[in-house]
């Protein structure tokens, strides 16, 4: 017995080889590789590469989602390589749709994916900034913030009041946010953009799905163990230059205030003279420069995959940590478990389970400071030593200068403090038999999300001087938990006869969602530190002594859907879905219906085309479809009676009014037609998506006056459309066994506009009164709307030969003079009023692009990927409320720009026309072009194979990461990243500098 074991453990081979693709030599990373009918496995490296033992006579199979699967005996060979070829009819394992899966080459709808290798080249703490430029018709805006989610839009702006952000389904979950997830988890993201994909999803896809495949194991696998991590620093780029000392104090002069002149004089007095010029403080704070930090950012995951003969698994636990730029307790620490299990019961009958529990601590920056920094005149120290009132720490304070509009920012640093604690708990279950093998199967699926989010707002109280205190501290405390349970049942029916294929699917949808807040805040608290607020008694009255308040809220919706695919010929396509939706918030229309329908045609399989050896695939597509938007708040308000009295001539009448704020609305309805095609030439080389989109919101909700009573109430009186044009390209070769390249873009248009508004004069203003927006047909929603700069006056003899200048003056007795601004009068009647403004611009962008490279050299891989935007709009709120602040700073280009002469500028205002009302309009000076282009982030790799450090030895990657080291804008502020295209206090987005190791064994 001993001596056959011992020829058996002889007969054992070290096998190795490379895995690749037939259509263009590219590396498989992942495929697997197994023993046939052993569990004995493994998966293939970065660069495709693998290492088995096997004996003689045994078959290894290698496959891949995708490609046709080989299987190759085992002989006496020591190095196998193996090339895969394609298989269209098996893509369907690639594409998740709603409620299953699709092949590729059926899609008639406009679906993009991103693979984990795309999303793992950009580290980052929340997902959706991995995939920013490299999805057309995406947008994506970062936030700078620890923990912020960035904003996302896809193919624009659907509703005035219902929102835009997507709907995320994480493994068949449901959520409204991915910010517990780890990237290092993700095997593809799939975006949803159009109508005939998203319908079945109901109102809840009204703005695009996401859809996210986690990573798990495969039946028959052995236990791969991974480590991925990455430390490294964040740093402020395009830092807003500030007026120094000089510049500020020049001004101050050149305004001819002499408030503003004494302010100087008093602070020469109190830090004393410069010796490079006399006539200014010797003092010059940089106060962003003062602030701002380099914060650290570090990412640890484990994990382990695999299974057996009937199982599959993952386990996955990561901690994430991150500090802000700001210099104060401002960071974020996230810690989540993940773990996926499939059970095959039976031949039939399966079950698995999802459970994620995520914990994470989230220190909000005091975006107060931000624009304190902005307004913080640079002859004011940090620190005034001559300030004796000061306690604790000797501040100093704008005030004893006599400033009255500027404030160091170091106080509301130091003694405010915002905390937010979120927990979620988020779990989910299925079975799935077959009723009838391979033809017919039923599965039944509950989720449920539930989250804990605590909220601490401290104030401490400081005393600076008499004019800058806070005697007591201040607190708000904040709870809330909602819970979201959602249960889906489907039946599926598959079947191909002949040239037919057919799928047929049925099924229910049952949501609860529920949530309860819990608010309190008191003043003039006394004995309390930031630890132990968090303990203080809700109950106790001499705590929280202004407002306790509770609310909750209950909604359940109910659905019935069902979704026909058929192909013919694998040539002629057909998509049809449709769902019927109840939601109690609608009493006018509790159910609404929403069909929808795709065609496709792959033009490449018909006989004319089949034998042409540059193109490989080529399909039309086409789908219409219909969405309801449920996120509108529902009907509410209250009707009311009073009496009345009026004076009609000489008589008293009394009278009844009618007050009515109830808003009984109806769901917006998207109706949206796409046309597509899908190829591929050259070998599969280069592949090409294009999309063209019209989508249609009717019965739009948008603010309405009611007479008499000035109420304004939400009714559906307008339509919107959104409407573009998406293509994506990319070009993959394998150049020789060292060498392959792979090089994209895709570039998307966007026209937003009101198309229709039902009321007397078609238009509603939005925003504040100096910093007006409007909504009017045939513009872009929350367009901004103020008058247009056409020059500076220059001269006397300029203002003298105005008309506009001398009936301001006449009119409202304000005589202009060089230096101030000359708006344009639109309707040529020589005043400048309300009927000379104008459109400005829209924050949505109209053109979006991205682009990527990577170059891979044996064990080395370089990726660069852009991203950039333009065609849209940004309302420089800071700049424009320093300007109406008379004692704050302002920003070096409008010290460097300002007017100072004839001739020295026709953009900018003077500094004594700064401080003037007609200078300070709402106008085309503060609405600033935001169009960027940005290196994403650049990636070098290094990856050691298994194989080369031994027997039974791990893989490890090294990478170098830069996150957004260069971005190119003319913007007169931070980020021209900005969610609602104003910007007052928006976080600067840092650039993120990192190396990582993934080990895999």
């Amino acid at each position: 017995m001993l001596f056959i074991s011992v020829c058996s453990f002889a007969q054992q081979i070290e096998i190795n080889g490379i895995v690749t693709s037939e259509s263009d030599g590219m590396p498989l990373p992942g495929a697997s590789v197994i023993i046939k009918g052993t569990s004995r496995g493994t998966t293939t490296d970065f660069d495709g590469r693998y290492i088995i033992k096997a004996d003689a006579g045994e078959q290894i199979e290698f496959s891949y989602i995708g490609f046709v699967p080989q299987l190759i005996t085992v002989g006496g060979q020591t190095q196998i390589n193996i090339t895969l070829q394609d298989d269209v009819a098996s893509l369907n394992e690639v594409v998740v749709v709603g409620y299953g899966t699709q092949k590729k080459a059926d899609l008639t709808g406009a679906i993009s994916t991103v693979k984990s290798e795309d999303i793992a080249k950009t580290p980052s703490g929340n997902i959706m900034q991995s995939i920013q430029g490299k999805v057309a018709g995406v947008q994506v805006v970062s936030s700078g913030s620890p923990g912020g989610s960035p904003t996302v839009r896809i193919r624009g702006v659907n509703s005035y009041k219902g929102g835009a952000t997507p709907l995320y389904v994480v493994d068949g979950m449901f959520y409204d946010t991915i910010d517990f997830l780890d990237s290092n988890q993700i095997e593809t993201i799939s975006v949803l953009k159009d109508a005939s994909s998203i319908s079945i999803f109901g109102q809840a896809g009204v703005n695009g799905v996401i859809i996210i495949e986690t990573k798990n194991g495969r039946t028959e696998q052995k236990p791969v163990f991974t480590y991925n991590g990455y430390s490294g620093y964040q740093n402020a780029q395009n830092v807003v230059k500030m007026a120094n000392a000089e510049q500020f104090v020049t001004m101050a002069y050149e305004s001819n205030s002499q408030p503003d002149i004494d302010f100087v004089n008093n602070a020469i007095q109190r830090f004393g003279r410069s010796r490079v010029n006399p006539n200014i403080p010797d003092v010059n704070t940089d106060w962003y420069k003062e602030i701002l930090r380099v914060a650290p950012i570090s990412s640890h995951g484990i994990g382990v995959t695999g299974g057996s003969e009937k199982t599959s698994y993952s386990v996955n636990a990561n901690y994430f940590s991150q500090e802000g730029i700001l210099d104060m307790e401002n960071e974020y620490e996230r810690f989540n478990i993940q773990s996926n299990l499939t059970i095959e019961l039976s031949d039939r009958l399966k079950i698995g389970t999802n459970a994620i529990f995520s914990n994470a601590t989230q220190y909000n920056p005091e975006n107060g400071a931000w624009f304190q920094a902005y307004s913080a005149v640079p002859i004011l120290p940090i620190y005034d030593y001559a300030n004796t009132q000061a306690t604790s720490t000797p501040y100093s304070d704008a005030s004893l200068l006599g400033y009255r509009g500027t404030q160091n920012p170091f106080p509301t640093m130091e003694y405010n403090n915002n905390q937010l604690k979120i927990r979620k708990v988020l779990t989910s279950m299925f079975l799935e038999y077959e009723l009838v093998p391979e033809k017919l199967k039923f599965k039944t699926s509950y989720s449920h999300d539930y989250s804990t989010i605590s909220e601490r707002n401290v104030r401490l109280p400081y005393f600076i001087s008499s004019q800058s205190q806070r005697a007591q501290s201040s607190i708000r405390r904040a709870e809330l938990n909602y819970s979201k349970q959602i249960w889906d049942n489907t039946l599926t029916y598959n079947d191909t006869f002949g040239d037919h294929s057919l799928t047929l699917l049925a099924g229910s949808s049952y949501r609860d969602y529920q949530d309860n807040s819990f608010e309190a805040t008191g003043n003039e608290i006394q004995g309390i530190d930031l630890e132990s607020s968090w303990y203080l008694d809700f109950a106790n009255p001499t705590t929280f002594n202004e407002q306790v308040k509770e609310s909750g809220d209950r909604e359940y919706s109910i659905a019935f859907f069902s979704r026909l695919e058929y192909s013919f010929k694998d040539r002629y396509l057909l998509n049809a879905t449709i769902r019927r939706e109840g939601d109690g918030r609608f009493p006018r229309e509790i159910w609404v219906t929403t069909p929808a329908v795709g065609l496709g045609w792959v033009v490449s399989e018909e006989n004319f085309m089949k034998d042409n050896n540059t193109i490989n695939f080529f399909k039309l597509r086409a789908g219409w479809g219909q969405l309801a938007n449920g996120f509108l708040g529902g009907s509410a308000g209250t009707r009311t009676v009073s009496t009345t009295t009026a004076d009609i001539g000489d008589t008293q009448m009394n009278g009844i009014l009618t007050t009515n704020t109830f808003q009984n609305l109806k769901r917006e309805i998207l109706e949206e037609t796409n046309f597509g095609i899908s190829s591929r030439f050259f070998n599969d080389k280069l592949s090409l998506e294009i999309d063209y989109y019209i989508r249609d919101t009717k019965d739009l909700v948008l603010p309405k006056d009611i007479p008499i009573t000035a109420e304004v109430v939400d009714t559906n009186i307008g339509e919107m459309r959104n409407q573009g044009l998406e293509i994506a390209a990319n070009w993959n070769q394998r150049i020789n066994d060292d060498w392959s390249f792979s090089v994209g873009g895709n570039i998307a248009t966007l026209k937003n506009e009101i198309t229709r508004i039902d009321s007397e004069q078609g238009y509603f203003d939005t925003g504040e009164a100096e910093f007006r927006q409007r909504l009017i047909v045939g513009e872009s929603v929350n367009a901004f709307y103020g008058w247009e700069v056409a020059g500076v006056y220059q001269n006397a003899d300029q203002v003298a030969a105005d008309p506009t200048a001398q009936n301001e003056a006449s009119a409202n007795s304000n005589q202009l003079i060089p230096g101030d601004f000359i708006y344009k009068d639109q309707n040529n009647d020589g005043i400048i009023d309300d009927k000379d403004r104008v459109v400005l611009g829209s924050y949505l962008p109209t053109f979006t692009y991205g682009g990527n490279l990577n170059v891979s050299y044996k064990n080395f891989d370089l990726s660069v990927a852009v991203s950039g935007q333009t065609g849209n709009k940004i309302l420089n709120r800071k700049r424009g409320e320093v300007i109406f602040t008379n004692d704050t700073n302002i920003d070096a280009d409008f010290a460097i720009n300002r007017w100072h002469g004839e001739g020295t500028t026709n953009s900018y205002p003077s500094s004594e026309g700064r401080r003037k009302a007609w200078n300070q309009k709402m106008s085309s000076f503060f609405v600033e072009d935001g169009a960027y282009f940005r290196v994403q982030n650049i990636q070098l790799a290094y990856t050691i194979p298994a194989k080369s450090l031994g027997e039974n030895m791990p893989e490890i990657r090294f990478t170098c990461t830069a996150e957004r080291p260069i971005t190119v804008f003319s913007y007169n502020g931070f980020n021209p990243e900005v969610s609602d295209g104003i910007d007052r206090e928006t976080y600067a987005v840092p650039a993120v500098y990192t190396f990582g190791v993934n080990i895999k064994i």
